[in-house]
């Protein structure tokens, strides 16, 4: 049992945090700017609730973090209360959002100025991975400090693997979300033309999932895509976050990324529709509305 910090309890970072004191058996102390839902977390879990992330953050072991963007982890974490101000030398900061990896290897450098260990870690999975204690876990670190964090990270995940150093767990995520985005179109589309060639498409993906075309977000969206359902997981603007995110860096390291630019641009007509909070499937709406 080791004493934890977790600072950030979204759709993300709720169960995560819960599954390190259930399933981990961590002595947790949560953190969030909404302090009734830090309340509602130790109501549910128990733990203790801090009125700061430097509180939540101080005597912790591992602290981790799991909040919207670049700015909000800074804030968190070396703004002022911050929890690099809490945390004991020895200490690892553990960081589970999607963000930059140039935000990345700053906290790095802030963490080591302290004595202290950092993992940049974020996730996929979505919220159902998060719920039932399954995501994948991208790490950025030195192995020293992976090798102590990764039995405390696995409370919550089914794969945690060490891509590199600080910011590899970044740009490897920035690889996981140019996928997605090309899978999403791909499944949309194939979608719409189905329809359009009047076929029945339940039987259709029954069959050509289990050939080359099959992959999860055939499996678990193609039937709520097909009912214009899109309530079912990550959503339309955290999507667009992400891809601002790996766009930015692609222009960095030159990397032609052509189609994931496109469908960002996609994405942004299915915010005109209203679809900022549909889930990432929501590209065929926009192709349904032509």
């Amino acid at each position: 049992m080791a004493k934890v910090a977790f600072i950030g309890l979204g759709v993300m970072g709720f169960p995560m945090a819960g599954h390190l004191k259930t399933k981990g058996g961590h002595d947790v102390t949560v953190y969030n700017r909404t302090a009734a839902k830090a309340d509602k977390w130790v109501a549910r879990f128990g733990g203790k609730a801090a009125a700061t992330p430097a509180e939540a953050a101080r005597d912790a072991d591992f602290v981790f973090t799991c909040v919207g963007n670049d700015d909000d982890l800074r804030s968190v974490t070396i703004g002022k209360d911050g929890a690099l101000s809490g945390m004991k030398s020895g200490a690892i900061l553990i960081d589970n959002t999607t963000a930059s990896a140039e935000v990345a290897r700053e906290l790095a450098e802030a963490a080591a100025a302290k004595g202290c260990g950092f993992i940049d870690a974020p996730v996929s999975g979505g919220q159902a991975g998060a719920e039932n204690g399954v995501l994948t876990v991208m790490c950025g670190g030195d192995q020293a400090t992976f090798d102590k964090a990764k039995p405390v990270i696995d409370a919550f995940a089914r794969m945690v693997g060490l891509m590199g150093p600080a910011g590899a767990g970044q740009l490897t995520k920035m690889v996981n979300q140019i996928c997605i985005a090309g899978l999403v179109q791909g499944l949309a589309e194939g979608i719409h033309f189905g329809k359009k060639a009047g076929l029945d498409i339940e039987k259709v993906i029954e069959v050509i999932s289990k050939g080359a075309a099959g992959s999860w977000q055939m499996e678990n969206r193609h039937q709520t895509m097909n009912e214009g359902k899109y309530e079912f997981g990550f959503a339309v603007d955290w999507m667009r976050k992400d891809l601002d995110i790996v766009l930015s860096e692609a222009r960095r390291n030159g990397a032609a990324l052509p189609v994931t630019a496109l469908v960002d641009q996609f994405y942004g007509e299915v915010q005109k529709l209203g679809g900022n909070r549909w889930d990432t499937s929501s590209l065929l709406a926009r192709l349904e509305k032509k």
